[in-house]
């Protein structure tokens, strides 16, 4: 299968590492006007090579609403960086499709120039640190609005959150424990909140006031999945979380306003250094729960937090507010994808984080050619 277009002409480096295959076109500087603004990246592209049938996978494996790992931020920042063929195979992925085929795409990454940027990588289940500091969003005048509208609810337990007309992102651990897929994922389905109808009768003699919203879930099926062979290929105390993110395609358009990918910048550039996310914890079942911290550690493909959260939120798009120049408004973009919790070994001193996948360059391209279809509406990040 080959990708929409001619690809450019442009030159391969066989060994290229991946932390040259991204870069950013403009710093803004700061000053006393300065505004968070969202920069310019130079974004690689992701075309498929060829693609083959595999065979029909076993749904066995049992849904895990976290994953955890035991290398924090020092562990995968000395890990060894990935060769660019390397590269290509944690970027090729498995589609997994609604009659329970499934296929294996080889992909070619292509860049125009290249700078050097950092590469990076991170147990327990305690993930509330000290003080809640989730907010349970009530009535539909907030959860039918932007952009607590966008979370959406998995049929294996996770959280979602759309980033087009009929796509999900959300970990891939919600549907692939990184052998097999969960029982489930053959027929996924994703919910959407909306307001119960009242029972007209019983509310004759009540006020409207009186009767507070409640809500239900609304399901549409999946058509197909993609999955990064990164997932894969490892595991949770690999390399395999790097790639913790999937992308799911609805069988119909969900009708609603999404949110835009883009690429994460680094945590010093984010308003605050703060990230924020919605999503559906398992301990306040039926409520969508939103909160927000600020980043403590990163690396190149993986930010670390502490930011209140329990099984059910993996999934949840992590977003920021910024300043888009060119249209001269803000816009808030998903930058990465709460993935799990971690305990970290920080010099003798065992500290947990939680942890979110970033949507880097590379990323950001191959989740765009996913929902476009062509690489021409994924050159900006």
């Amino acid at each position: 299968m080959r990708g929409a277009g001619a690809v450019p002409s442009m030159a391969i480096m066989p060994m290229l590492l991946v932390f040259l295959l991204c870069a950013i076109r403009e710093v803004i500087p700061y000053s006393a006007h300065w505004k968070p603004t969202w920069p310019a990246y130079r974004v690689p592209i992701i075309l498929p090579q060829s693609t083959h049938n595999l065979d029909k996978p076993d749904f066995v494996a049992e849904a895990k609403l976290e994953v955890s790992s035991s290398c924090g931020p020092q562990c995968h920042k000395v890990s060894p960086l990935p060769t660019y063929e390397e590269v290509k195979q944690y970027l090729s992925y498995e589609t997994l499709y609604a009659n329970g085929s499934r296929t294996e795409t080889e992909v070619g990454i292509y860049v125009q120039r290249s700078e050097t940027e950092p590469k990076g990588r991170s147990r327990m289940k305690r993930q509330i640190y000290g003080y809640d500091s989730r907010f349970s969003i009530f009535g539909k005048d907030f959860l039918l609005n932007y952009p607590f509208s966008t979370s959406v609810k998995l049929s294996t337990g996770c959280t979602g959150t759309l980033v087009a007309e009929k796509h999900v992102l959300t970990a891939a651990h919600c549907i692939h424990d990184g052998k097999t897929y969960v029982k489930g994922a053959q027929k996924l389905r994703v919910g959407f909140l909306k307001p119960k109808v009242k029972d007209s009768s019983r509310a004759t003699n009540i006020s409207k006031s009186a009767i507070p919203d409640k809500m239900k879930f609304q399901w549409i099926r999946v058509k197909r999945t993609h999955v990064p062979k990164g997932w894969i290929k490892g595991n949770a105390n690999d390399i395999g979380m790097d790639y913790d993110y999937a992308l799911l395609e609805l069988k119909k358009p969900h009708k609603r306003k999404f949110m835009k990918i883009g690429v994460s910048p680094p945590a010093k550039h984010l308003p605050g250094g703060r990230i924020h996310f919605s999503g559906y914890d398992n301990d306040r079942p039926g409520n969508l729960v939103y909160r927000f911290c600020d980043v403590k550690d990163e690396t190149y493909d993986l930010l670390y937090q502490q930011c209140d959260a329990q099984p059910g939120a993996s999934g949840s798009g992590v977003y920021v507010r910024m300043w888009k120049r060119q249209q001269q408004r803000w816009e808030r973009k998903i930058i990465g994808i709460f993935s799990g919790h971690q305990w970290v070994d920080m010099n003798g001193s065992p500290q947990d984080f939680n942890v979110a996948v970033r949507i880097t360059p590379l990323k950001y391209a191959q989740i765009c050619y996913w929902i476009k279809g062509n690489y021409v509406d994924c050159r900006e990040g």
